[in-house]
């Protein structure tokens, strides 16, 4: 098995331990343990919280100073013929900059949109990556509460966006009050609208990504772990179903891979359509 394997079989060894028959893999997988601190917690809605520093969170920092830290040096030495490092972020900047950016907001306001754009969507997707580098092996965004973050700064800045350029009525009817549309219908339409495009969007966009992060690491446990309990403890004759297992456990690490980069795709993509929404004279 591969390193990113590694230690879910390590995992999957305990939980198998003692001929208990097998646990299947759930939600208490990811919740994990402060790495320190972890001495206080406190009691809310009958649920106990544990204060303290945990695997996510050094992620999150951990992502920071890797971009931090590529660009600066991808940067450093700017030449009219880029070298590796230059080329590459270049690329990346060029990418997200033209296709999620200027062609999406629009040529007239998508430059200062730009560097929150770009940003969000190298921190994402290398947070996702986390999910397949061996000895890390955990998505930062399978964990909800760090989605929820990013999705309500999003919401914040494209919400900010339209009304300083509308005002806040001006926003709130663009937003809320669909074009053409008049007589009794808007009062029903007004209140949908206005849970749609206000209350909802970051909802869903923060469930999108910490869904897709969840599910996706959830089958890799399953087939890993599985795999492995049918071989060392199911016997022979359930050996080749274990090996099966693992063959679908290597195909979905793969599959995982262009997932992680969709969906920081998708999250930033959908960002700019709300900016150029908030931005537009037409609902």
């Amino acid at each position: 098995m591969s390193g990113i394997g590694s230690a879910l079989l390590m995992q999957g060894s305990i939980r198998t331990e003692g001929g208990g028959g097998f646990t299947p893999p759930g939600p208490a997988d990811f919740d994990l343990p402060p790495v320190f601190g972890g001495g206080s917690s406190f009691t809310l809605m009958g649920q106990e919280f544990v204060l303290g520093v945990t695997k996510p969170m050094l992620q999150v920092v951990l992502s920071g100073v890797l971009i931090f830290t590529f660009f600066y040096l991808a940067s450093r030495k700017r030449a009219m013929v880029p070298g590796k490092l230059q080329f590459v972020g270049e690329e990346a900047y060029g990418f997200v900059r033209n296709s999620l950016g200027r062609d999406i907001i629009g040529s007239h306001d998508f430059q200062r949109f730009t560097p929150y754009l770009f940003t969000l969507f190298t921190f994402i997707l290398l947070n996702n990556l986390f999910a397949s580098i061996p000895f890390i092996q955990f998505p930062t965004f399978s964990r909800s509460g760090m989605v929820y973050g990013l999705a309500i700064m999003s919401w914040i800045i494209y919400n900010y966006a339209g009304i300083k350029k509308h005002g806040f009525v001006g926003y709130m009817k663009l937003q809320c009050v669909p074009a053409g549309i008049k007589g009794p219908i808007l009062a029903l339409l007004i209140p949908l609208e206005f849970m749609s495009n206000i209350l909802v969007r970051p909802v869903t966009l923060a469930l999108r990504l910490f869904a897709n992060m969840f599910a996706g690491h959830l089958l890799l446990i399953l087939f890993a772990l599985g795999g492995e309990y049918l071989i060392l403890e199911m016997g022979a004759a359930y050996a080749p179903v274990g090996i099966l297992a693992w063959v679908l456990f290597v195909a979905v690490a793969f599959l995982e891979i262009l997932i992680q980069f969709l969906q920081a795709y998708v999250f930033v993509l959908l960002n700019a359509m709300y900016i150029s929404g908030a931005l537009a004279d037409e609902h």
